[in-house]
C-alpha cells in the first residue's frame, strides 16, 4: 500500500487525487503508483518551477502512461508543486508570496506559501521515497542546453547513487551540486534520499520532442533502480561531468546582448555579452572567467540588475 495524504493506491493500482498544502486552500495535483510487486519508492516532480513546461508536461504525461505491472516498488508523481504560480503565469515564483520554491527548502507550516508546499514535501512525501527526479527546464527568459545536476554535498552513498542515476541520462553535461539546502533535490539528499535535477528545455516553450526525450531519460533511470521493468538504455555516452558552474549576475539593469548560445563553446576572456543602456551605451561587458559551456543564459532583452545573466560550465 502506498498512503501520501488522504490518498491510498493499492497493489497493481495507480490513483489520481490532490494533496492539500498544510494551512492553506492550495491543492497539489498528484499520481500514486503502487506497483505489482515489491520494491522501492522515486518521485518524480515537475513544476517546482511553474513556467518550466517541458517536466511539467513530462510529469503529466508519464503519470498517465506507467504502468503499475511494471513497477517494482511504487512511484509518486507530482503532477505541478506551483500550481497558483502556473495558473497566475508568474513564471518562477509562488504567486502569493513572490518566493522562489526552489530556494526555501526546508520549509514552514507557519510561514508563506512558498514555505508551506515546501513544509508538505519534507512531511507528506519525502518520508515515503527512496529515490527524487526533479525535472526543470529554463525559465521564459533563459535559453538552456540540456543537462543534469547530481548530489555532491551529503552522505557518500546518497552522492554515489545520485551518480548513478544522473549517468542514465542522456544529456552532454553533468553538474555535481554542492549545495544542500534551499533545493527542493538539494534537501532531499541531507535527508539521505538520492536525487536529480534534470534541465530540458527553455523560453516558457515545449515540444513533443523534448517531452518525449524526458520520459525516456525518467524510464531509464527508473529501469536503472531496478523499479521499472525493461533493459536500462547504454546506448549513449554518460555526460561529461564540468569541473565547476560559474553563476554570472547582472550588475546593473538594462538591454541584454549575448554572443554565444547555450551549447556553445568558448575561451577564456572571450565577450559573452554586453549590457547597454537605452541609449546603446555601454554599461557592463561579462567576459569568460575560464573556458567553458554555456549551460544557460538569459535571452531575454531585458535584463534585471542582480538578476541571472549567464551560468557555464568550466572545462
Amino acid at each position: 500500500m502506498l498512503k501520501i495524504g488522504t490518498l491510498t493506491a493499492d497493489p497493481g493500482e495507480k490513483i489520481s487525487g490532490k494533496l492539500k498544502v498544510v494551512n492553506s486552500e492550495v491543492e497539489i495535483p498528484i499520481t500514486l503508483i503502487c506497483g505489482a510487486e515489491e520494491g522501492e519508492t522515486a518521485l518524480i516532480c515537475g513544476g517546482v518551477h511553474n513556467a518550466e513546461y517541458v517536466g511539467i508536461q513530462a510529469a503529466m504525461e508519464i503519470a498517465d502512461e506507467l504502468d503499475p505491472a511494471e513497477i517494482s516498488g511504487n512511484i509518486v508523481i507530482v503532477r505541478l508543486a506551483n500550481p497558483t504560480g502556473f495558473e497566475h503565469r508568474t513564471m518562477s515564483l509562488v504567486y502569493e508570496d513572490g518566493k522562489n520554491l526552489n530556494r526555501v527548502f526546508p520549509g514552514s507550516a507557519l510561514g508563506t506559501l512558498a514555505d508551506k508546499i515546501a513544509y508538505t514535501f519534507e512531511n507528506e512525501i519525502y518520508p515515503h521515497i527512496d529515490y527524487f527526479m526533479d525535472l526543470h527546464c529554463g525559465d521564459g527568459y533563459e535559453g538552456l542546453h540540456p543537462y543534469v545536476y547530481c548530489l555532491g554535498n551529503a552522505s557518500d552513498r546518497v552522492c554515489e547513487v545520485s551518480r548513478k542515476m544522473a549517468e542514465a541520462v542522456d544529456v552532454d553535461y553533468l553538474v555535481v551540486s554542492p549545495v544542500a539546502k534551499g533545493g527542493a533535490y538539494n534537501y532531499a539528499g541531507t535527508l539521505g534520499i538520492p536525487a536529480i535535477l534534470l534541465e530540458r528545455g527553455s523560453r516558457a516553450i515545449w515540444s513533443s520532442e523534448e517531452v518525449s526525450e524526458d520520459k525516456e531519460d525518467v524510464r531509464n533511470v527508473l529501469r536503472t533502480l531496478g523499479i521499472l521493468a525493461g533493459e536500462t538504455n547504454h546506448c549513449f555516452d554518460a555526460p561529461k561531468e564540468v569541473k565547476s558552474v560559474i553563476y554570472d549576475d547582472a550588475p546593473a539593469a538594462g538591454c541584454w546582448y549575448p554572443n554565444f548560445k547555450p551549447g556553445e563553446l568558448f575561451k577564456k576572456d572571450d565577450v559573452l555579452g554586453v549590457i547597454r543602456d537605452y541609449f546603446g551605451n555601454e554599461l557592463h561587458t561579462c567576459r569568460a572567467k575560464e573556458d567553458g559551456v554555456i549551460l544557460y543564459e538569459t535571452v531575454s532583452l531585458n535584463i534585471m540588475k542582480d538578476g541571472p545573466m549567464v551560468a557555464y560550465g568550466v572545462l
